[in-house]
Order: structure tokens, then sequence, then C-alpha cells
């Protein structure tokens, strides 16, 4: 039996192609799913093992990028069960699944509560807009927390991954309840990723840090490990050769030496494999 993942589609997300090709090629059996479909109470989010939430435009940012999404999680209703999608989620959730969100997932992660979650549902951080100002769409270095519990980075040291998004920087207020926060996301390791140079050095600086994120934070995950999201697409890069320079490294390169996946691919074969052990 493979482990099932279910992708949210629907609402202006269009990044879920490419999410549901990346679990299948880590082994697992992905659907595309309609969220309406799940609201409707025609799929059932408790089937699956892994739930995931990709890039795009949810309800075409308007209230901030997410946040119309998570009002929907909060309020809407299953049509069977007559609970609230955020309900369903907490269940999936309690029952040991994984919860995997790219982009405009990490946006509505977060403002839905989930993600960091140390306070339970309640938001505690927010993704606003660059602090360049403008979109970004480059590629950019990645290093991973070892000492994190985030499941879905286990095994990893850096990463290059590319971004595209005009509101990617995670940030706290600036009171004495953000600080507190922030002291809790570093002390329970819950920061995943960060942007960082070539050789692994965490870096503030623009553009290696694209979006001006405190701590340069690019992928976070909550307390059990088991919720991670990112800014990053790493759905983008499993192949070698969507690598913007793969010609390059063709060159430089025996076809025996040349890497068999893309960096991004390593993430998804996380969760497949914990799913396989854990949950299987």
């Amino acid at each position: 039996m493979k482990p099932k993942v279910i992708v949210l589609t629907g609402f202006g997300e269009n990044c879920s192609s490419e999410a549901s090709n990346a679990f299948e090629l880590a082994g697992a059996e992905s659907n595309i799913i309609h969220i309406t479909d799940i609201i409707s109470g025609k799929v059932s989010l408790q089937d699956y093992h892994i739930l995931n939430w990709g890039g795009g435009f949810l309800d075409g940012d308007d209230l901030g990028s997410g946040k119309a999404g998570a009002n929907r999680l909060k309020y809407a209703r299953i049509a069977t069960t007559g609970s609230t999608l955020m309900e369903e989620i907490m269940k999936f959730h309690r029952d040991g699944k994984l919860i995997g969100g790219q982009c405009n997932g990490f946006q509505v992660w977060v403002k839905a509560g989930l993600l960091p979650g140390i306070a339970g549902t309640v938001q505690e951080v927010t993704l606003a807009k660059n602090e360049s100002g403008k979109f970004e769409n480059r590629w950019v270095h990645l290093v991973a927390n070892r000492k994190s519990p985030c499941i879905w980075t286990k095994g990893i040291s850096k990463m290059y991954l590319p971004v595209r998004h005009g509101e990617g920087r995670l940030m706290v207020s600036e009171d004495d309840e953000g600080k507190r926060v922030l002291r809790d996301i570093k002390k329970n390791n819950l920061i995943a990723l960060q942007y960082c140079d070539e050789a692994g050095r965490v870096s503030s600086k623009y553009p290696l840090n694209p979006n001006g994120s405190v701590e340069s934070i690019a992928g976070m995950c909550d307390l059990s490990g088991r919720i991670f999201a990112l800014m990053p697409h790493p759905e983008a890069y499993t192949h070698p050769y969507t690598h913007p320079f793969w010609t390059k490294i063709n060159s430089q390169c025996s076809a025996k030496k040349l890497p068999a996946a893309g960096d991004g691919l390593a993430i998804f074969k996380n969760a497949v494999k914990y799913v396989k052990e854990e949950l299987l």
C-alpha cells in the first residue's frame, strides 16, 4: 500500500500538478482535490495520510496572501459532519498524519494558526510583503536546522530552490508578545530552513534573503515536526534539468555523476518515508 496524499486546489491555487507529481515521484499515491469537494462531503480528508497546500494566489491575495483561505478553514463547515475544515485538519493532525505547504500554503497555515502552532490555532506570526517592495522570482540557497524536529527536512543539510512570491517576509509583532513568540520558535528549533549564502552561512542580506524574513526564516515546522511549510518551491525542483544552470552542470559531470533528482525531492521523500514507517 502506498501513502495517500491529498493535494488541495481551487480558488487560485496553481501549483497542485507540480506538488502532486513530486509526491508520486517520492512513492506516494497523490490526488488533486478541489477544496469544495471536502466542504461538500464528497471527499473525506481522513482517508489520506498527507495533506498538502501548494503555491498560487489564493483568492487573489485579497485581505493579504492566504488570509481568505485561512478564514475559509475556520468558518466553512463540512456538509456531512457539521465540523469546520479546521476541526477536520486538527483531527487529521492528532491522528499522527502529515501536513505540508509551499508558498501560498505556508501563508495559509501561518494565518490559520497552524504554524508555528505554539498556542494552538491562534495566529502568532505573519507573512507580509517583501522588504524589497516587489515580487521576487529567483533561486535561493537554504540551510537546514539539524536540531529541528521537522520530519520533512530530516537528513537535509543544504538546498537550492526557487522562490516566487510577493509576500514572503516572516514577521513577529514588535511588542513583548512577539519577542516571546520568536524566543519560543528558536528555543524549540521550529525554524527548519533559513536563507543562506552558497557556503551555507545564514544571511539576512538581500538578495540572499529575498524577502527580509526575521532570522532569515524560509521554512518552519510545528512542535510535532509533522506540520511543515516553506516559502520556496521544492516541487519545482525535483528533476536535475529544472536547475537554472543544468546544462553547465551537465557539461561538468559525467552521466554517472549527474544528480538523479533535484534538491526539492528529498522533502517529499521524507514525508512519504515517514508514513510508510509510522502509519502503514
